[in-house]
This record gives C-alpha cells, structure tokens and sequence, in this order.
C-alpha cells in the first residue's frame, strides 16, 4: 500500500533530483518547497538516508542530495523503502502475512495478478522518467 510517507519520499526524491547534483539541499527549502512540515519531512528524509537513497550532512552548508543519478532509483524502489513495505493492495500479499484462507481464496490469483501489474509499473519508472514527463507539460 502506498501511504504519505511513501508519497512524500517520491516528491523529494523528484525535488533533489530537480536541484543540483553537486549542492547539499537544506531542509528547510525542501520543505517550503514541497509543502511538508520540517518535522514530517525530518522523519521521511532519515529513511531515505538509511537506506542510502540520500546522503546527508549537518552544519553550514548542509542538507541532502541524491546518492546516485535519477535514471538509477525507480518509483517502486522509493515508495516501497519509504513506506518499509510492499506496493501490495491487499495485507494478504505483503510480507510474512499468511491467510488462513489461503488455500481456498478463489479471489487470491486475481490480488496476485493485480499485485504484479502494479509492481511492473512502478519499477519501469525513473526518476528521470519523472522529469522528463513533466519538463513536456
């Protein structure tokens, strides 16, 4: 499931990619820019950092940036390490979750099969991708 968070990773990650490569982004335009409390944005950003899709520093001169260039991360990459979880609709696709069910859902192949539309998808997209579409509009 995709939640704010996850949302909130993948406009950031499309906001740095927009900046810079060179230059550290200060939290604080993030935020403005994106619209995002300091405080949310502060927890968004630490996931990112520790799972290495950000690299952070502190002080003057400070902020973030991307670790790799924007046709290397994919929107499936970010919204599942965001969100700590899959881009499965149903709880009985994500994880270690075992239905009891299982063995006779007549509605399982149709979630599995939707479940993997959905991955295709979002792992195709780049960052670059992103950018690219809306530099046309």
């Amino acid at each position: 499931m995709i939640y704010t968070r996850g949302r909130y990773a993948l406009r950031v990650m499309i906001d740095l990619a927009e900046q810079n490569p060179e230059k550290y982004i200060p939290l604080e335009e993030i935020a403005m820019r994106q619209g995002i409390s300091k405080k949310y944005l502060e927890a968004v950003l630490k996931v990112l950092v520790q799972h290495e899709l950000l690299k952070g520093t502190r002080g003057k001169g400070g902020g973030y940036k991307l670790t790799r260039k924007p046709a290397e991360y994919t929107v499936g990459e970010i919204l599942e390490l965001a969100d700590e979880g899959s881009l499965s609709i149903v709880p009985c696709l994500q994880g270690e979750n075992t239905c009891e069910r299982k063995s006779q859902c007549l509605t399982l192949p149709i979630w599995e099969e939707f479940n993997e539309i959905t991955r295709e998808f979002f792992f195709k997209i780049t960052l670059e991708d992103v950018l690219k579409k809306s530099a046309k509009k």
